[in-house]
């Protein structure tokens, strides 16, 4: 079994972008299909990069004000299929999923909505659901995927691809998987806190 895997297709939802146009030119320049939604996908666009919007696969829009836009079998599957199980692929050809090799994820900033003294409404709409979604299954899939799990790794993920272009091996996905359960650990701590207190 080869640990070896190739970047094909990346999902990137991020709030934060900043940092990001760099991983985007260089995602480019190996060949690398973009899939995303909402301002990130605008943002990608905006750089020059065709991006293939998440509702294209779905044949969903974005929906309940944004709070439903990457929910949904198609894009969990290709994240969570294992590239190498047999169920797994043939599922994958039946239901028509598109693997997903990468996943890129900016969580809402609910600590910084919270000490900015924000509403308790305004507060509630800043607890990210589809990006830590995201952020698990990536890292759940670690034998297949590389997740990136916040801004703090794109230069990880840079330096990782100017050494490697778009191949990882296991212990590459591994590192990036623990960084993501640290950081929904860190996530749900903080929104746990604000509840309780």
């Amino acid at each position: 079994m080869s640990e070896v895997r190739t970047i094909r297709t990346a999902l990137i939802s991020v709030y934060h972008k900043d940092g990001l146009d760099a991983i985007l030119k260089r995602l480019n320049e190996l060949g690398v299909q973009f899939l995303s939604t909402g301002g990130t996908q605008q943002f990608i666009e905006e750089q020059g990069f065709a991006c293939q919007s998440v509702e294209s696969v779905t044949g969903y829009p974005s929906i309940l004000g944004g709070r439903v836009k990457t929910l949904h079998p198609k894009v969990f599957g290709g994240i969570l299929a294992r590239r190498e199980h047999e169920g797994d692929k043939s599922q994958v050809l039946e239901y028509e999923i598109p693997p997903i090799d990468l996943v890129i994820v900016d969580l809402y900033p609910f600590e910084d909505t919270v000490a900015s003294g924000a509403s308790e409404a305004d507060i509630i709409e800043k607890i990210d659901i589809g990006g830590i979604s995201l952020i698990r299954a990536g890292a759940k899939n670690f034998r297949d995927v590389v997740i990136v799990p916040s801004k703090a790794e794109y230069p990880l993920l840079l330096e990782l691809l100017n050494k490697k272009g778009g191949t990882t091996d296991l212990d590459d996905r591994k590192a990036f998987a623990k960084y993501a359960f640290g950081v929904s650990s860190h996530y749900d701590t903080a929104i746990h806190t604000w509840f309780e207190q």
